[in-house]
């Protein structure tokens, strides 16, 4: 029976050639996520520790903490005095400090090198033979004065900057010249990241990024002879309980269990999206299963009248089913491997620098690919082959078909109809609920409608495809009244054909108009609420401005209304609470702030401005006193002077004058500034803006239009990302319609012939086949889309609570795209399966049984 089983897949290996690719596709998805991130955390793993090579032990400090009372406790950092101590101690060789933060170089056009959140600033600290053993210079040397800077050879090549050139540096205040003094190669994870690294001599790095004789780090390099461990034990006791020491093998590994845990988060999220798509190739497996046990019911009958029990028939189709798993796990192994390779190759073209090392093929991933690849494949066909066995031998002399019961299709019906329900009283569930177990709720109850509305698609199909048969009939005469008679005639096979399309344009819908919907709401959370004519911050959000950028612009010419605004904190009875604080003169002038009740001029008072929904839950109004604790751990007494409609994203809940804050903050914290302009908003202006703040590479001023594509552009590449993720299931389902039509056109082969001969051409024949493949192809769609709006819809609800002015937008024109590529997917499909039907020969297909 196996032999038999052997045989009959190469007799119909070009009918199971779709399900070989199906299932291919899927196990390259998986065995590519599974070898690229098994090779990115081994190389990422090295580099960690390599970076550690040297150090016995590292000692990190946490800056300042605070007390019960809220009140800052402990040093800023590691200071010069805990330095000498620990190289005091008997067994240590080396001792060097590092301090880092945000550092933009700028290019011939003044534009930043690189992305802002992985441009980075570090001191220079020589330690042994006069050098800096984390850097290896491959022209001059490191910085020893305050006017002079290194950069990495990335930079330098982009900026075309050689030693001895006059360097533009910013950090977040003024853009000041540096003399470039040497260029290097480094490990450094912002540098591999696409960034950049700008070394500093060690009194300015301190300046810039914490306090003169504080270092962030301390790195220990141990004597010959002692352990990294006695090493450590003896440092534990010289620091305070801000600082954590760690050895340098523990640091090592701790980052390498970091890096493992990032990565699992992407394998994740890259297996789901594969198991949809092995999801989806179970219905293109199950359907051509299906249709080779249609065909061949005279040659299993008359294996079962020459001996042959129903589990050996059984058996020989599961034995068909494991031979062409096997192939395609092999086959979709080879292949996730060359996508593993394109992966890399990708990321690396995109500026970030991949760690090198040669690629890891886990045992476990081959075994994954294997095992899914056999098992994806047997279960589809579990179904069919037990079909088998209900073939009996007088079959051999009957028709080739076996037609669905009604019975069958009664108890399929009534099993959707109860799944469905289900599935749909837990999405309404889950909207009750809402919050994130209303979601998860949702989820489940998004599963079971899915399912159930497979198992129901053969009684959808009829009454749908109905509504447009005149219309086909009308358009396209005989062909498309064919063509619609055809989709129907077998309600299981078309139902299967379209479950494919329906899951991928469910899940692409819903993501599209939750997207798009999101995508709005903040839109209009921080443009319709802004009156600005520019936000001037620090690029791609890579930190804090310096006071100096708001002083700087608040006296340029042609600048009318300057308000930095400031993120604190400080304590209201007992509890940390964020605040925001902004120049009460100008506030009303650059932001829509919505006063419910008393007046934002209170602010200029000293009073407190409260959102309205912390002002409810704390039974504040207006003239209610407020006892506060700020960051100095000063106390005092504040009026609420002003209530106000919530602005999340724009204002914290406490709103208060920038120089009190200021008063009492040791370092302010501007996430942005915002600025109008004499006679508003226009290209010269914006340049003027720029231009008073010295064209600042790591500083961009945006328009309100700028605001806006920067959050349509995140939405838009978080969608391109999923579409792409989701491309393969819609490429599976493409081939699921291929097959079907395919495998649809041998079975009918006489019923064409018979059509020929009446006076069907072959332009005629060609177009049946379209139409029918773009009738199941909409069919499919149009379920998808509807399915996909609902959940939109649900899943929305559970979110309407923290998003003001939440209101769903329905994409039509996406959704008039998803539509018509359905419908090219159709015609698509359907060249090869039209061509081979237009090209039979009527005399012998007239023939053929």
């Amino acid at each position: 029976m196996f032999r038999t089983a052997l045989r009959n897949v190469l007799a119909h290996k070009a009918r199971l050639l779709m399900t070989v690719l199906a299932v291919t596709l899927g196990v390259a998805f998986v065995s590519g996520t599974l070898v690229f991130t098994d090779t990115l955390k081994k190389s990422l793993s090295g580099q960690s520790a390599k970076s550690y090579e040297g150090i016995a032990v590292s000692v990190t400090s946490y800056g300042q903490g605070r007390n019960e009372q809220g009140e800052k406790e402990g040093e800023p950092g590691l200071g010069q005095q805990t330095l000498d101590k620990i190289k005091a101690l008997p067994g240590v060789e080396t001792v060097s400090g590092r301090v880092s933060g945000f550092a933009g170089v700028g290019d011939e056009s003044g534009k930043l090198i690189g992305s802002g959140w992985s441009n980075q600033g570090a001191n220079y600290t020589p330690v042994k033979d006069g050098k800096d053993l984390r850097y290896a210079f491959a022209q001059g040397a490191g910085p020893a004065k305050a006017d002079e800077v290194a950069l990495d050879k990335a930079t330098a090549d982009k900026g075309n900057y050689k030693v001895g050139d006059k360097v533009r540096v910013a950090t977040n205040g003024p853009v000041k010249e540096y003399s470039l003094t040497g260029v290097f190669t480094t490990e450094d994870g912002a540098v591999q990241a696409g960034g950049s690294l700008v070394l500093f001599e060690t009194k300015v790095a301190q300046e810039l990024y914490l306090k003169p004789g504080y270092f962030q780090e301390l790195s220990v390099g141990a004597k010959n002879g002692t352990s990294a461990d006695k090493l450590l034990a003896d440092i534990k006791p010289l620091l305070d309980k801000n600082a954590k020491a760690q050895t340098g093998a523990a640091l090592a590994a701790e980052q390498a269990k970091q890096i493992e845990k990032g990565l699992s988060n992407l394998s994740t999220m890259l297996l789901v999206f594969a198991g949809i798509s092995l999801f989806v190739g179970i219905f293109l497996i199950y359907n051509t299963f299906t249709m080779l046990v249609t065909q061949r019911t005279k040659e299993l009958a008359l294996l079962r009248a020459v001996g042959a029990n129903r589990g050996q028939v059984m058996r020989s189709v599961l034995s068909e089913a494991l031979v062409v798993g096997v192939l395609s796990a092999a086959v979709g192994l080879v292949s996730g491997i060359g996508l593993a390779i394109g992966i890399r190759s990708v990321i690396g073209s995109l500026g970030a620098k991949l760690p090198g090392g040669s690629l890891v093929i886990a045992p476990g991933t081959v075994t994954a690919a294997l095992v899914i690849g056999v098992v994806v494949t047997t279960v589809a066909a579990v179904l069919p082959a037990w079909r088998t066995g209900k073939i009996a031998p007088v079959a051999a002399m009957g028709s080739a078909h076996l037609p669905a019961t009604a019975k069958s299709l009664l108890v399929r019906n009534i099993l959707g109809s109860i799944i469905s329900l289900g599935g749909i009283g837990l999405v309404f569930l889950g909207v009750s609920t809402g919050g994130n177990p209303g979601r998860m709720t949702m989820g489940a109850g998004a599963f079971f409608m899915l399912i159930g509305m497979i198992v129901l698609l053969p009684l959808l199909s009829k009454p749908v495809i109905g509504t447009v048969r005149p219309l086909l009939a009308k358009l396209f005469g005989i062909p498309g009244k064919l063509a619609s008679q055809n989709a129907v005639r077998n309600p299981r096979r078309t139902a299967v054909t379209a479950a494919s399309l329906a899951i991928g344009l469910t899940l692409v819908t819903t993501l599209s108009v939750l997207g798009i919907t999101v995508g709005k709401v903040v839109d209009r959370m921080s443009t319709e609420k802004l009156k600005a004519d520019y936000r001037v911050s620090m690029s791609s959000d890579a930190g804090s401005l310096d006071k100096s950028v708001a002083e700087t612009l608040s006296k340029a010419p042609g600048i009318k209304a300057v308000s930095p605004q400031t993120a604190g904190y400080f304590l209201v009875d007992g509890d940390f609470r964020a605040a925001s604080g902004v120049n009460p003169a100008t506030i009303g002038q650059l932001l829509n702030v919505e006063v419910l009740s008393g007046s934002l001029d209170s602010l200029g008072k000293g009073e407190v401005a409260v959102a309205e929904k912390t002002a409810k839950k704390q039974n504040f109004t207006v003239g209610t006193p407020i006892k506060l604790k700020y960051d100095d751990g000063q106390e005092a007494s504040v009026k609420v002077g002003a209530i106000f409609k919530d602005m999340e994203g724009l204002l914290s809940p406490y709103v208060i004058d920038n120089k009190i804050l200021a008063e009492h903050s040791e370092e302010m914290y501007i996430p942005e500034v915002y600025v109008n302009v004499d006679g508003g908003a226009s290209k010269a202006a914006q340049q003027k803006v720029v231009d008073a703040l010295g064209k600042n590479p790591a500083i961009t001023v945006a328009t309100q239009q700028d605001m806006r594509n920067e959050m349509g552009g995140m939405i838009n590449t978080m969608l391109n990302i999923m579409y792409g993720l989701l491309g393969m299931a819609l490429v599976i389902s493409v081939l699921g319609v291929v097959n079907t039509l395919a495998m649809s056109v041998f079975e009918r082969t006489q019923e064409i012939g018979m059509l020929r001969a009446i006076g069907l051409d072959r332009g005629r024949v060609k177009n049946m086949i379209r139409l029918e493949a773009v009738v199941i192809s909409l069919f499919g769609a149009v379920l998808g889309v509807a399915i996909g709006v609902f959940l939109a819809w649900a899943v929305g609800t559970t979110i309407a609570k923290s998003m003001p002015n939440y209101e769903l937008i329905l994409p039509w024109d996406r959704i008039g795209i998803f539509l018509l590529l359905a419908a090219v997917v159709g015609v698509l499909a359907a060249m090869w399966p039209a061509r081979s039907a237009a090209r039979l020969n009527m005399l012998t297909a007239i023939k053929t049984e």
